[in-house]
């Protein structure tokens, strides 16, 4: 194991996990009505932690392959445009309380993991299996957006 490849990564997720802190949900989030599956607010930072670890250890892997693959390129941009769009969801849906705009991030941070996802399988299965899991939450954060977004109707014209 690279360590020092690995915390260039969560590095990276490092500035993704700030955007939580930054943005609270708070009491505006609190508010809104929300379907009953949500999941509970303490597992959010866990299961994001987790999500970072395996994407930092994915990515790792994908990198350490570079020069004996030529997708690794291709695999860690898409890796770079997911962790871009997953820094700019929070800031979008806490922080401009738009919950439009959300949905729209979470559609497209959506197709960046599972982009990301399948290269990853394709090149290395331990990287795609670490990677999976995120593709699984995304899906469940996404499907809350949606809920959030149907079941606040007067807020979701406004934002």
């Amino acid at each position: 194991m690279d360590f020092l490849l690995f915390f260039t990564y969560m590095a990276a997720c490092g500035a993704a996990a700030t955007t939580g802190a930054v943005f609270s949900p708070g009491e505006w989030y609190k508010g809104l009505s929300k379907p009953w599956w949500t999941p509970k607010d303490w597992m959010f930072p866990v299961a994001w932690m987790i999500m970072y670890v395996c994407m930092s250890w994915a990515a790792m892997r994908i990198a350490q392959l570079a020069g004996s693959d030529a997708r690794v390129g291709q695999a860690l941009a898409l890796w770079s445009v997911q962790i871009a769009l997953n820094t700019l969801w929070t800031p979008i849906f806490f922080g401009l309380k738009r919950i439009g705009g959300g949905l729209i991030v979470i559609t497209l941070l959506w197709l960046a993991v599972a982009a990301t996802t399948v290269a990853f399988f394709q090149i290395d299965w331990v990287a795609g299996a670490l990677f999976a899991p995120y593709l699984l939450w995304v899906s469940v954060a996404g499907a809350l957006n949606r809920s959030v977004w149907v079941l606040n109707p007067r807020l979701a014209v406004a934002g």
